[in-house]
């Protein structure tokens, strides 16, 4: 797995080995970013459900101002730390920062409401049932209320995310139990 653009481009990236986590692929990070293209760079991003932390990073790589990684699991501390050390040596930050790590769980409240521009939301796709239409409350939590304020949210092909108060900008990769992402705007219309 490695970054597909921006200034630490081919950067590879640690995966979690073992059951229970699934990394954005390459490919479907660089139709998303492709699409959203000028929206990235100076964008404060939030990455929801983080594990290898790859839609943080890509947006870090591509221009971000600063990323939000949210993640719970200990087991993935030490891969999501490693990766954000990578990036930062590659675009030659003397620290992580603008990258910071919040150890928590991706449907708790944000330390900073309406902090961010861009949330990038790639939970397990076993908590989809449950925790699905949640997911949107949370996420706008952290968004800007300020117009233009993207989601994008990897599910199933075969699942169709959406939420009151979201409008469907785009979806890439439709296929039956083939990894999509739905890119929604906050607010209707």
């Amino acid at each position: 797995m490695r970054l597909t653009g921006g200034k630490a481009r081919g950067i590879e990236l640690l995966a979690p080995k073992g059951g229970g986590t699934r990394p954005a692929t390459d490919r479907m990070r660089e139709a998303v970013f492709s699409s959203l293209a000028g929206r990235i760079e100076g964008a404060r991003v939030v990455d929801l459900f983080a594990g290898s932390g790859a839609y943080g990073l890509e947006a870090w790589s591509r221009g971000a101002s600063g990323v939000v990684f949210v993640e719970n699991h200990p087991r993935l501390d030490r891969i999501l730390k490693e990766n954000i050390a990578r990036v930062a040596r590659s675009l030659g930050a003397a620290s992580p920062w603008p990258a910071r790590v919040r150890h928590a769980d991706a449907l708790s409240a944000p330390d900073e409401p309406g902090s961010a521009d861009v949330v990038f939301v790639d939970p397990p796709y076993s908590l989809l049932p449950a925790i699905g239409p949640e997911i949107f409350g949370r996420a706008g939590d952290w968004l800007d209320p300020e117009g233009g304020c993207l989601l994008a949210f990897e599910a199933p092909g075969e699942v169709e995310p959406g939420a009151s108060g979201w409008t469907l900008l785009r979806r890439f990769g439709k296929g039956r139990g083939q990894p999509s992402v739905s890119v929604f705007r906050l607010g209707s219309s």
